[in-house]
């Protein structure tokens, strides 16, 4: 390992997981560089979070242009790169294509193209991925038999109410928890596609320029800090805000999407074990809670919380969206010596108290 403290760049170190990891990471002992487009969809204000440490560095950054990750290369040289910048929305990326591969796919390449430029190779990175790179995921005959990885569910079965995917013949299936290296990657939108593409990308760049690589799929990642103004992304913040000013929330599909939501502190504690315990060469290893839950269940656990009207399932749907998602943390306990410890009722209360706080 490099002497003295641990240089760790943190891309997208603004936003919502960013901080947190960027002050943990700080109050360890490493010296903590920040790089950050402040994109208004998610920093309304344009300016750096306030409860970012001073000792953290901050560095303007779009990891779009090549300008600037040279900039950002001549001063400093980590040993460690923790890659968030991202654009997150599922449903915003079949509108905005381009902006979402640019951003996720050529802001990767150009990062590592900025890497080879200065002739220097970090000892390891670690991308955080997302559980939307599996799709529909596998799923299994509810009576016994195979598994199958059913296709992106189509626009006119979704308005039909065919919420659930069928077997080829027909019959009725059952989701299997993904777990990485045995459940196949199927986008089902173009977000999840450049997702899985930045894989690939510091996959093989990595492994040419002998570099360790962890890959950290998550779940639904919610909390307090999470923005409340950008619809694109998270659902339970979203909940939690209208449920804060007493409005009824509106649940989609049949109200029985199934998802794997994890405290952002728990996603937090685990990027920072995948930086303990770096992988020989390159790992994939899933984050989530171990507990999935519906939409309705988590609605309604946020509407008692928050004393709201009991929520309304309203048949409406958005194409993309997977019917289930969940994973099976073990593999991820057992590499990382990590386990989540935050239940989704202590985190519901957690974010619908800092909801009230912020007074969005």
């Amino acid at each position: 390992m490099t002497a003295g403290p641990r240089v760790v760049l943190i891309t997208g170190g603004a936003g919502f997981i960013g901080s947190r990891l960027a002050r943990d990471l700080l109050a360890r002992g490493d010296r903590v560089i920040v790089a950050d487009y402040l994109h208004p969809q998610v920093h309304p204000g344009r300016g750096w979070p306030a409860d970012l440490p001073r000792e953290v560095e901050l560095v303007p950054l779009d990891v779009t242009v090549e300008q600037t990750w040279g900039t950002l290369l001549r001063l400093h040289a980590p040993s460690v790169v923790v890659h968030l910048a991202a654009e997150t929305g599922t449903g915003q990326s079949l509108t905005e294509a381009s902006r979402h591969g640019m951003v996720n796919v050529v802001g990767t390449t150009r990062m590592l193209d900025a890497f080879s430029a200065q002739g220097y190779t970090p000892e390891h990175f670690i991308l955080a991925s997302s559980r939307a790179v599996y799709g529909e995921g596998e799923w299994t005959a509810a009576a016994g038999g195979g598994s199958c990885n059913p296709p992106p569910r189509r626009h006119e079965d979704l308005a039909a109410g065919r919420w659930d995917p069928v077997g080829a013949e027909g019959e009725a299936l059952v989701h299997v928890p993904a777990r990485a290296g045995r459940t196949v990657p199927n986008p089902s939108n173009i977000y999840a596609a450049t997702k899985l593409t930045q894989e690939l990308v510091l996959r093989a760049w990595c492994a040419a320029m002998n570099s360790r690589l962890s890959v950290l799929r998550l779940q639904n990642v919610y909390g307090p800090g999470q923005s409340p103004t950008n619809f694109y992304t998270g659902i339970l913040t979203l909940f939690a805000r209208l449920a804060s000013a007493h409005s009824s929330l509106d649940v989609y599909e049949d109200g029985l999407i199934l998802r794997d939501f994890v405290f952002v502190g728990d996603v937090v504690t685990a990027l920072a074990a995948a930086i303990d315990r770096p992988p020989e060469q390159s790992r994939v290893l899933d984050v989530g809670s171990g507990a999935p839950t519906t939409i309705l269940d988590a609605a309604a656990r946020i509407a008692r919380i928050a004393g709201a009207p009991e929520p309304v399932v309203s048949g409406r749907f958005r194409d993309g969206d997977v019917r289930a998602a969940s994973c099976d943390i073990e593999p991820t306990m057992q590499e990382l010596g990590w386990q989540p410890k935050v239940g989704l009722d202590d985190g519901l209360a957690q974010l619908v108290g800092w909801m009230r706080e912020v007074g969005e």
